[in-house]
């Protein structure tokens, strides 16, 4: 049992133990990461990296499709998440350290990275600090840094939802402003992950009403934030502390492709980030998509992997 369940036994639902379709990985000081993967087996890795709140359980696209694309997809639970350790005090850059040691012990040598939301900039730490095993990476609906060399810095708010805007706010006072704030956040949404929803709906533009309207795509969003915070909302906490500080790598270290989709509605990660993100990322591909907003990068999914994968990309062929 991941140690940080274990401190708070009264956050957890049943089963008491990962499911049969997960495997738990050792990452550095012995934390425990648990993983999933669909798709081809020997087909070419990629890891999707969840948003925030989420988990390894979250939006991908069916076996099918992904073994017809060639593709073996791994996921995990980020520190804190899921079955997955905590690792207080953690920086975006971490999660590179945490992916690769996934990789070494799945056997995988190169592989590409995508994120979504909050996954977007620990996508981006894997393509700075793992050099060459990378062979492409793509940040949807992705944040850009807030302060550092790279950062956006007073305008990093603009464009943001309220919600987005006092979370982020209560992270720059800290851990304790923002554990206060989130952790009984945490526990409502983990017994009735629908309060989540209700909760997005009340900011989402018009294209995301229509996205989380689907029945399926609503059913994984509460499967997967249901699993997310079995922990007290500790991964959630984590990630946004790390948001708004220091990410601990340069954009400059990215030398691999990088895509970039953003639509121009969203109100959680406004379009100015991966705009941003585009200015200071030489050679990215950058795809803004009018009248979409952050639900959309779902849909979106399956041709980003295909792009990243297809034959003539630098360890596709």
């Amino acid at each position: 049992m991941p140690q940080h369940l274990a401190e708070k036994p009264a956050a957890l639902s049943t089963p008491l133990s990962p499911p049969p379709d997960a495997r738990m990985v050792s990452a550095k000081n012995g934390r425990q990461l648990c993983v999933k993967e669909w798709g081809k087996k020997n087909g070419t890795a990629v890891f999707v990296l969840h948003g925030t709140p989420g988990s390894r359980i979250g939006v991908a696209p069916r076996d099918g499709v992904l073994y017809r694309q060639g593709i073996r997809l791994i996921a995990y639970d980020r520190p804190g998440y899921g079955w997955s350790d905590r690792h207080l005090g953690r920086r975006v850059v971490d999660a590179a350290e945490d992916v690769e040691a996934i990789a070494n012990q799945l056997d995988v040598d190169r592989f590409a990275v995508v994120g979504r939301s909050g996954g977007g900039p620990h996508a981006l730490a894997c393509a700075a600090k793992l050099g060459d095993r990378v062979i492409g990476t793509a940040a949807l609906v992705s944040l850009a840094p807030r302060i550092g060399d790279d950062g956006m810095r007073d305008s990093w708010f603009e464009g943001m939802g309220p919600g987005n805007r006092e979370e982020y706010g209560r992270a720059m006072e800290g851990l304790e402003a923002l554990t206060e704030s989130l952790r009984k956040r945490a526990r409502a949404i983990h017994k009735a992950p629908e309060e989540l929803i209700t909760q997005l709906l009340a900011e989402v533009r018009a294209a995301d009403l229509q996205v989380i309207a689907d029945a399926g795509i609503r059913r994984i969003l509460k499967d997967s934030y249901r699993e997310a915070l079995r922990q007290d909302g500790d991964g959630w906490i984590d990630d946004a502390l790390a948001f708004v500080d220091d990410w601990g790598f340069r954009l400059s270290e990215i030398t691999s492709r990088v895509l970039l989709w953003h639509g121009t509605d969203d109100v959680f990660s406004p379009v100015s980030h991966s705009s941003w993100l585009h200015e200071h990322l030489p050679g990215s591909e950058l795809g803004m998509e009018p009248g979409a907003a952050h639900f959309d990068a779902i849909a979106r999914l399956p041709d980003v992997l295909s792009l990243l994968t297809k034959p003539g990309v630098p360890g596709c062929d």
